[in-house]
This record gives C-alpha cells, sequence and structure tokens, in this order.
C-alpha cells in the first residue's frame, strides 16, 4: 500500500507538467465499437483519451484515476465528462456496466505482474458479455539505454524490463508473450507492434491491442 501511495503521490506532482504522447487507435477503435456504447477509461489521466472520443461522437463516457490531481485538471479541461477518483484495487463499479474498456499506458505504471492480473479481472467483471478491451502500453526494447537499466533493476524488482524513473516512478516494458498471457480471456482482434514517444520524450517500441471478452 505504501508502494501505491507513494506513485499516486508521484503523479499527482505530474499532474500539471506532464502530457501523455500514446497515440489511440481511434480507426481501429471504432471497428468494433459504436457511439451509443458505454465506455470505461480505466487510467485515465487527465482525461486525453476521453476527450478524443467525445470529439468523435461517442457520449456515454467514464474516465477513472488513482491520482486526484489528475482527475482535478482533467475536469477543469474537460468539465462535459465524468472523471472518477478510485481509492482501492476494485474499481468502483458494479459487474457487466460497460460496453467497451479502454487502457492506455496503465500497464506500464502497475509493473508487477500481480498488479496487473488483477486489474485485467476487474476490468473483465465490468465488462458486458463480448465486451471489447483496448490496450495500447510499451514494449521491450534493446537500446543500450533501456538494457541498462532493464539489468540494474532486475533484481530489485524480480522483473526484466522494469526501471525507475528520476521523478520516482516504477515503471515496466513488456513482451508480447506477457501481454497475450494477460489477455488470453479475450478474443484477439488485433495486436499491432508500433513505435511510441514517451512522456519524456523519448522513443520506445509499444503496441496496440482489441480484444473482444470470451
Amino acid at each position: 500500500m505504501n508502494k501505491i501511495k507513494n506513485q499516486e503521490k508521484c503523479w499527482d506532482e505530474l499532474a500539471e507538467v506532464k502530457e501523455f504522447p500514446t497515440p489511440f487507435q481511434m480507426e481501429e477503435f471504432e471497428k468494433h465499437t459504436s457511439h451509443r456504447m458505454k465506455i470505461l477509461d480505466v487510467g485515465c489521466g487527465y482525461g486525453r483519451i476521453l476527450n478524443e472520443l467525445y470529439n468523435n461522437g461517442f457520449k456515454n463516457l467514464t474516465g477513472v484515476d488513482f491520482s486526484e490531481k489528475m482527475i482535478k485538471r482533467g475536469s477543469k479541461l474537460y468539465p462535459y465528462l465524468n472523471l472518477v477518483k478510485n481509492d482501492g484495487e476494485k474499481l468502483p463499479f458494479p459487474d457487466d456496466e460497460f460496453d467497451a474498456v479502454t487502457l492506455v499506458g496503465v500497464l506500464t505504471s502497475n509493473f508487477q505482474t500481480g498488479e496487473q492480473e488483477n486489474l485485467i479481472r476487474e476490468i473483465t467483471r465490468v465488462l458486458t458479455t463480448r465486451g471489447v478491451l483496448y490496450v495500447s502500453d510499451f514494449l521491450l526494447n534493446d537500446d543500450q539505454r533501456n538494457l541498462e537499466r532493464y539489468h540494474k533493476y532486475e533484481d530489485k524488482y524480480g522483473v526484466y524490463g522494469v526501471f525507475e524513473l528520476p521523478e520516482g516512478l516504477i515503471l515496466r516494458h513488456h513482451t508480447m508473450k506477457h501481454i497475450s498471457k494477460l489477455t488470453e480471456e479475450y478474443e484477439e482482434l488485433i495486436f499491432e507492434k508500433t513505435i511510441f514517444k514517451t512522456m519524456n520524450g523519448n522513443i520506445s517500441n509499444g503496441f496496440y491491442y482489441v480484444g473482444r471478452k470470451k
């Protein structure tokens, strides 16, 4: 819990100064959804993905994040969005509540495998039968800077790909095999590798995924 609180504090401190550039593949998302669907963005930050969805005709939108200051920033920027602060490990919504869930750049900051598995279980719980899951996040890199930090922190955290940032955040880059394992209860509709710019302006391997709850 202290680790979670520490990460929450870090994100609160970064809430007004960081921009999240990870692109949202709207065209791919719209292939498997409709504007009438009820959509949840988990780890919504300041609401940028929800705002993109809103501007593309999706109106039944909810966002949830554990950073109070991220929620406050989003509420000021986009007062028409429904942004909710989450205080626990469970999502504050009933079963089968949403038709689609988006999860963009969230697994990276929930670096422990158990945390990620719990998050996906909660998402599966709140999704309707045959609901759509959109995930986009970071993959392992093979450049010297990343290799050095993966090796540096592997013993400390027990996972290759985990590293610390000077801001105090603990992040993780993933293998595609790991992401496939996390989403094994979903029918894979698309899984594409891509390249992202990070919030600190670096380049990283990444992916976007769309699946349907089995």
